[in-house]
């Protein structure tokens, strides 16, 4: 009995590994060619070299990206208009409930919902000329046991009606890192195209992570986020668990060094990369991931971004920090202040930066979290606090309440640049003011 049971497993899996016909009609499509995975698009290969977010597209495309990717449909048309105005492809997300969520999986009018939602926004922009894959989901996770079975059907149901009605562009979904369970079940439960990682700091071991499983698995990949390290397991933190963020040039030589050094280039499944995060956003702080800010001003990582696509650089480049001074202390120190203390603040500049003014700011910890998800709303600043805040060298007054907080500089230049550094401290007591 197990023999047999060992023996159809591996005929699963074999099946499941043997390479589909590629569609060479279709728009969209993926072809195997001894050994090697190449996408094609309007017949032509195209390697993805872009970024996740929808800020800032023509600058995108003048510096040599070709694909952006959303998250989900909000506002899609006019993305799309101007996308393809541009020349650049579009990664479509349709964004699902994660598996854990079975009472919503097990509902079965909700799910036929989802399905009928998801089948006009299909049907409705199925023509888009930017349009380049669809992608059901993020980080859904994807279980072995059989309880979980309504989310395979309701996966499934998606993805086969995308492949029914709309058999010009492939369809992915995307998992956290390199995780085999998720890979096995993804090809042994789904009928996706092709598999996306949203990957950082596990980046480091993808090449020996692939090769140790290609016994399984040897597909068509791309990494779908990629970046630094982020505020999670691994990064520094101080001795109330505040994560402590690089300055944006250690981040610029993070980016530099992950694409160059551990980016697997050269894997015969890989179909291209998008860079994290194309925009503004809130998530433990306002500048860990941004590459620009509200403003659109461009931080050192878009030069970088041009130099990793294109092998040249056109942006002026932005103020280089060397490292930044709290009450004369740096990272990773755990810096504790008294209320109301006057305490001086600096910023450090590599040798040769220019730079017009730094505007220094100081916000409340953002420990705020649903359901194990960051904050995305960003938090209002602590006002009154400084006497001057446009050198590199400042003098504030703590804030009157105890608690965590974190003093933030953004160095702008004359070329649309900047750069930012902030560190975490720790408000002790409280002592108002008469």
């Amino acid at each position: 009995m197990r023999n047999t049971c060992f023996f159809l497993l591996l005929l699963q899996v074999l099946v499941a590994c043997t390479d589909a016909k590629p569609r060479r009609n279709a728009k969209v499509f993926i072809e195997k060619k001894e050994g090697k995975y190449t996408l094609y698009r309007h017949g032509k290969p195209f390697e993805i070299k872009g970024a996740a977010g929808h800020a800032q597209l023509d600058l995108l495309q003048q510096i040599g990206g070709n694909t952006i990717r959303l998250w989900d449909t909000v506002g899609i048309a006019p993305i799309l208009k101007k996308a393809d105005e541009l020349g650049i492809a579009v990664i479509v997300g349709l964004p699902i409930p994660e598996s854990r969520y079975m009472d919503y999986y097990n509902d079965s009018s909700k799910v036929a919902q989802q399905y009928k939602d998801i089948k006009a926004l299909v049907n409705r922009f199925k023509d888009a000329p930017a349009l380049l894959m669809w992608c059901v989901g993020n980080e859904l996770s994807f279980p072995y046991r059989p309880a979980y079975a309504n989310f395979y059907k309701a996966f499934n149901g998606i993805v086969d009606m995308i492949h029914r009605d709309d058999p010009d562009h492939p369809v992915t979904t995307t998992m956290v890192n390199f995780q085999r369970k998720d890979i096995f079940n993804i090809k042994m439960r789904t009928h996706v195209d092709v598999i996306s990682f949203n990957i950082f700091g596990r980046i480091t071991y993808l090449r020996d992570d692939l090769k140790r499983f290609s016994w399984l698995w040897r597909g068509p990949y791309l990494i779908t986020e990629w970046g630094i390290d982020g505020p999670w397991d691994g990064t520094p933190q101080t001795a109330w668990g505040a994560w402590i963020e690089p300055t944006s040039t250690d981040k610029a030589e993070q980016y530099r060094w992950r694409y160059e050094q551990q980016m697997p280039l050269d894997d015969s499944g890989f179909l291209g990369s998008l860079i994290f995060y194309w925009g503004q956003k809130q998530e433990t702080t306002h500048t860990w991931f941004s590459l620009f800010d509200e403003l659109g001003h461009k931080t050192e990582v878009v030069a970088v971004a041009e130099k990793i696509w294109t092998g040249k650089t056109s942006v002026e480049p932005a103020p280089k920090i060397r490292d930044m001074l709290l009450a004369g202390q740096d990272h990773p120190a755990s810096i504790f202040l008294n209320a109301n203390e006057e305490v001086e603040a600096k910023v450090r500049l590599v040798d040769g930066s220019k730079f017009t003014k730094v505007i220094w700011e100081v916000f409340p910890e953002d420990w705020h979290k649903v359901e194990e998800r960051n904050n995305t709303i960003k938090p209002l600043p602590v006002n009154g606090l400084f006497r001057s805040n446009e050198g590199v060298d400042v003098r504030f007054i703590t804030p009157d309440s105890e608690g965590p907080y974190r003093i933030f500089a953004t160095v702008y230049d004359d070329n649309g640049n900047i750069a930012t550094c902030n560190m975490p401290f720790y408000v002790v007591g409280t002592n108002e003011k008469n």
